[in-house]
C-alpha cells in the first residue's frame, strides 16, 4: 500500500539507488522510484526536478572527489609524480564510491554525453594521460584505458571484499602493469 506522506530526500535517494542498481539508469522510471519508495510521482518530483537531478546528486560526493583527485594529479611536478597520484587517488576513489560506480556500469559511456556530466569526460581524459605518463603513444594510452575501466568494473565485482584488501590489490596490479616498458 502506498504511503501518502511526502518522503523525504534520502528515502529517494536510496530508492532510486538500488532501482539504478537493478536496471540501469535508463531502465529506471521515476514512478518505478515512486513505487519503490511507496510514494506517488509528484512526491518525487516535489523533491528532485527529473530523474537526471537524482542521479546528479547521488553522484556529486565521487564527483567532487575525482575533481579534487583531478587537481592533485595538476600539481604534480612531472609525469611519474602525476601518475602515482593518479594511481593511488583512483583506486580509492573507486574503492570507496564502488556502489556508485557500479550503478552505472554499462551505461557510463552514453551518460557521459549528458551536459550535466560534460566535465567528467574531461577529467577522464586528463586522468588516462596521467595513468599514461603524459605519454601519446598508443600502447601507454591503450594501457591507460584499460586499467581505468578494468578498477572501476572490479570494484562493482568484489562489493564484498573490504575496503582496504581491494585497494591493495588493485593498487598493486596498477603500478605494475604501469611499470612495463611499451614493445
Amino acid at each position: 500500500m502506498a504511503r501518502t506522506t511526502p518522503q523525504t530526500h534520502g528515502e529517494i535517494l536510496a530508492a532510486a539507488a538500488r532501482r539504478f542498481a537493478a536496471t540501469g539508469y535508463r531502465g529506471t522510471s521515476l514512478q518505478d522510484i515512486a513505487t519503490e519508495v511507496g510514494c506517488s510521482k509528484a512526491a518525487v518530483l516535489y523533491h528532485f526536478a527529473n530523474k537526471e537531478a537524482i542521479l546528479t546528486e547521488l553522484m556529486a560526493p565521487a564527483i567532487e572527489v575525482l575533481r579534487s583527485l583531478d587537481e592533485r594529479i595538476a600539481e604534480q611536478p612531472g609525469p611519474a609524480a602525476a601518475q602515482r597520484v593518479a594511481a593511488e587517488g583512483f583506486v580509492d576513489l573507486a574503492v570507496r564510491f564502488r556502489s556508485e560506480i557500479a550503478l552505472l556500469r554499462g551505461e557510463f559511456p552514453e551518460l557521459l554525453q549528458q551536459p550535466v556530466f560534460a566535465h567528467i569526460q574531461q577529467i577522464s581524459e586528463r586522468l588516462i594521460d596521467a595513468f599514461a605518463g603524459h605519454s601519446e603513444r598508443a600502447s601507454a594510452r591503450i594501457t591507460a584505458l584499460v586499467l581505468l575501466a578494468g578498477i572501476a568494473e572490479t570494484c562493482g565485482q568484489f562489493a564484498d571484499v573490504p575496503d582496504q584488501e581491494l585497494s591493495d590489490a588493485l593498487l598493486a596490479l596498477l603500478l605494475r602493469a604501469l611499470e612495463q616498458p611499451a614493445h
